[in-house]
């Protein structure tokens, strides 16, 4: 057998879903098609919480002897942790066996100490992409993760520290913060944080839903209607580099959509699968 021994298996990459935003599935069918390329699996399906293909209905047409399911979503929360398991059977435990099948329940990609690559990978490429006047040292350029934060659940901004707590200790940028658009810090505190002109800010969010690419933009200071105009006309929301209050700022897509998105998935399968081998 060649690659990862999960040719038995079914994997499930299972998003949140909307049927407000069309671009909020884009990351898991994404994701789904690369993985189906490298078939590693038996089967490769994209499954949603509230938009269809319903995970029940995914999970119910499944036959192989083991059934991986992970959270494409960015934090241990209430919602990925508690309440979709409970829903689906899992109670306490991240196994179950469904007639002739095993049920594994991962953990959301989002809190995977591999999520370091993936942001430095977006820092990397939108300088790499828009380097106008020129491209600046990462030593000179202060690096925001930027996420939405709940005072509702204090597991929402953890993934957001512990990454920004990963990236400084390889001392790659002049400073790392973390910014929110419901917390303090505050997504506009970002200018009073940096310690130099060049800022580039990632948002830690799974897709270039609503968030990433209308509020977070306003909330960095580009008016409201000249953001809504270029929704409208299918243009960036963000112009790279814009130099707002003597900053010069790169403004990258969200986590969930750059390619190494991928590899994060299958650790998170590999863990659940060694985790089994152990018990």
């Amino acid at each position: 057998m060649n690659g990862d021994p999960f040719l038995d298996a079914a994997l499930v990459v299972m998003g949140h879903g909307t049927t407000l935003n069309l671009e909020s599935a884009r990351p898991v069918r994404q994701h789904c098609a690369e993985l189906r390329r490298r078939r590693l699996f038996a089967r490769v399906s994209q499954a949603f919480w509230k938009q269809e293909p319903h995970i029940r209905r995914v999970l119910a047409k499944l036959t192989t002897p083991r059934v991986f399911i992970v959270p494409l979503f960015i934090s241990e929360g209430y919602f990925s942790t508690e309440i979709i398991p409970r829903e689906l059977g899992f109670g306490n435990q991240p196994t179950q066996v469904v007639g002739l099948s095993t049920w594994h329940y991962c953990l959301p990609v989002g809190s995977h100490d591999a999520m370091t690559g993936v942001i430095l990978a977006r820092a990397r490429e939108v300088v790499a992409r828009h380097p106008f006047p020129y491209a600046p040292k990462p030593a000179d350029i202060t690096l925001f993760v930027a996420g939405h934060g709940t005072g509702r659940n204090v597991n929402s901004r953890k993934a957001i520290e512990r990454q920004v707590a990963l990236i400084r200790g390889l001392n790659l940028y002049a400073g790392v913060h973390d910014i929110f658009m419901e917390e303090y810090p505050r997504i506009a505190d970002c200018y009073g944080l940096a310690t130099t002109k060049n800022l580039v800010i990632v948002p830690f969010f799974i897709s270039d839903g609503l968030h990433a690419v209308e509020d977070i933009p306003v909330l960095l200071g580009e008016p409201a209607r000249l953001v809504k105009e270029r929704l409208a006309a299918g243009q960036p929301t963000w112009r790279n580099p814009t130099e707002k209050n003597g900053r010069r700022v790169w403004y990258s897509p969200a986590v969930g959509t750059e390619p190494l998105m991928a590899e994060v998935i299958l650790e998170r399968v590999r863990e659940a699968a060694q985790t089994i081998v152990k018990l």
